[in-house]
């Protein structure tokens, strides 16, 4: 039953098409969360400054906990769970940020993914200060920006 309060959602997320009835003050976040199941997402501050719940609308990077479910109705959204391909390879994104160490507790890893394969798809990875910048929206507690740095320069093609 739809009521004033609830909205029906009809989005493509990674790949696959999805319907949500949701209450019309429902982030994406908690959709993706709650009604699809993709926790990669991760919940930090709920105000848009840690980058922790970034994902992909129609390939532009966005945080997920300040837009509403009903936004993405008629649109494309990529989760981090979206970045592995279909024979279940990682992403290079991916790969790099093993290889280079680029988390420690994991927390902010997704949104730091998310950020990472949209500033390398603008041709924002040509330095470091220029990573560093594009980067700063994603938070990581544990501070480990220096091999996220490297990760991206590496995934970009700036070399290890």
């Amino acid at each position: 039953m739809q009521d004033e309060y609830t909205v029906d959602v009809f989005t493509v997320v990674n790949g696959a098409p999805v319907q949500w009835r949701v209450d019309t003050r429902t982030t994406l976040l908690e959709a993706l969360r709650d009604s699809s199941g993709l926790t990669g997402t991760k919940r930090g501050c709920d105000q848009g400054a840690c980058g922790a719940c970034t994902v992909h609308v129609d390939g532009v990077r966005v945080v997920s906990c300040l837009m509403l479910a009903a936004q993405v109705d008629g649109r494309e959204v990529t989760t981090v769970e979206g970045l592995i391909d279909e024979q279940g390879r990682l992403h290079p994104m991916q790969e790099a940020f093993v290889r280079h160490d680029a988390f420690q507790c994991g927390f902010c890893t997704s949104g730091q993914l998310m950020s990472a394969v949209c500033l390398q798809r603008e041709g924002r990875a040509g330095s470091d200060a220029e990573i560093r910048e594009y980067m700063s929206g994603n938070l990581c507690r544990c501070g480990a920006y220096a091999n996220i740095v490297a990760a991206v320069r590496e995934a970009a093609g700036g070399g290890a």
